[in-house]
């Protein structure tokens, strides 16, 4: 069994246990302290045998450990194991030297990931095109301003240009991630809808909140070469 293939079957079980919304609601009850098992019955309005079977499934699949009072050593408390919910998450990307968005212009999308994932993580990160306009657009660097972000509306390259091995390339259109091949291939695909085709602040509005929202939600995830951390391309 590979060392991958045990993990997979780890967050099975983790996410098999937490299925039941007994036991999902035991996990809550321990979020924030520690409780016996009699406890747990009380709070809940739960059959104490009915407690005993989603404990004994919840440490099976390691979410929770015992431990004995160290007052009345008859009576046993219940913790929750955090990095167990952690396991949750897929394994991080490391060692990624830098990260580059693409998309078909260079005018939006990819310019405003970029400029979120420099804004968040203050790790190396570029953007390009496979047709990358003159220019960003007006509309992009009116909504990265709002949010207090800043582009260069001249700052357009081609992915040929930009694009270098060690890099996480994330294509955040669907033609640039159809279309790329070879290194410059991406690893990872966000299928934002293109604000051009409507060309309203509104569809800005909505392209930059569902790139934050990715970055957000990635760039835990992504652990960048020491030696790249820091920079800004």
């Amino acid at each position: 069994m590979t060392i991958e293939l045990a993990s997979l079957q780890g967050r099975a079980r983790i996410h098999a246990a937490l299925g039941d919304p007994a036991r999902l609601a035991v996990v809550d009850a321990l979020t924030l302290g520690d409780a016996s098992p009699g406890e747990i019955a009380q709070d809940l309005g739960m059959p104490t045998n009915l407690v005993a079977h989603h404990v004994k499934v919840l440490t099976e699949a390691g979410l929770v450990v015992r431990s004995r009072s160290e007052g009345d050593r008859r009576r046993t408390y219940l913790r929750l194991r955090p990095e167990a919910l952690a396991m949750l998450m897929p394994a991080p990307l490391t060692e990624v030297g830098r990260v580059v968005f693409v998309c078909t212009h260079n005018s939006a999308r990819s310019q405003l990931a970029a400029a979120l994932w420099s804004d968040r993580t203050h790790t190396s990160t570029a953007s390009a095109g496979t047709q990358p306009a003159q220019r960003v657009h007006p509309r992009a660097v009116a909504v990265a301003h709002r949010h207090g972000l800043r582009l260069n509306p001249t700052g357009t390259s081609h992915v040929a240009d930009i694009v270098r091995d060690g890099d996480l390339v994330i294509a955040v259109c669907d033609n640039a991630h159809e279309e790329l091949t070879g290194p410059a291939a991406p690893r990872l695909h966000w299928s934002v809808p293109d604000p051009v085709r409507v060309d309203t602040d509104a569809a800005f509005e909505a392209a930059f909140a569902d790139l934050a929202a990715r970055v957000d939600r990635v760039a835990p995830n992504v652990a960048p070469a020491t030696s790249s951390a820091g920079r800004h391309d």
